[in-house]
């Protein structure tokens, strides 16, 4: 791994990052995300009762539409085609809560770390938004990056 910003100029100035010369590689990234809550207020979206509607499938949705606009929310990332976002959310009885895992996969010239970490973000932000009106001291947390593989810096796992 690098220890240069490979987003900043000689002169402190941000730049996109030039990937023209890389080799097309298919990558991977997987993000997760945790939104913790009152015991009550997850069973309420478990039961499909919030008053705003479906709960886990708004987000899941969020998540999708989040990553597939990425380079429009976040200034230096590349535009890129998608060949797979997918959001899972499970409930978490010890945090009380619900687990968010964002998978973000391309061919392409560049990884989908940040896509796959702005799947996890948007979802929790749509599972607070869904519920605040019942439990507004929901907290997210634990947005990290788990896995990715392929590119020229290989794979990474955390943890390992």
């Amino acid at each position: 791994m690098t220890t240069a910003l490979t987003h900043l100029g000689a002169q402190g100035e941000a730049n996109m990052v030039d990937v023209g010369d890389k080799a097309e590689t298919t990558r991977s990234a997987i993000a997760e995300g945790f939104v913790s809550m009152r015991p009550e207020t997850l069973e309420m979206i478990l039961a499909g009762d919030a008053k705003k509607g479906d709960v886990l499938g708004a987000a899941r949705i969020a998540g999708i539409m989040a990553a597939k606009k990425t380079h429009e929310l976040v200034p230096l990332c590349h535009p890129l085609l998608l060949t797979k976002v997918s959001v899972d959310i499970e409930p978490d009885p010890s945090l009380p809560g619900l687990k968010v895992t964002a998978l973000a996969r391309v061919t392409g010239k560049t990884g989908v770390e940040m896509e796959a970490l702005t799947a996890a973000s948007v979802a929790c932000l749509t599972i607070y938004d869904m519920a605040k009106a019942v439990d507004r001291a929901m907290v997210i947390s634990g947005i990290r990056l788990v896995e990715k593989t392929g590119g020229k810096s290989g794979d990474y796992k955390a943890g390992s």
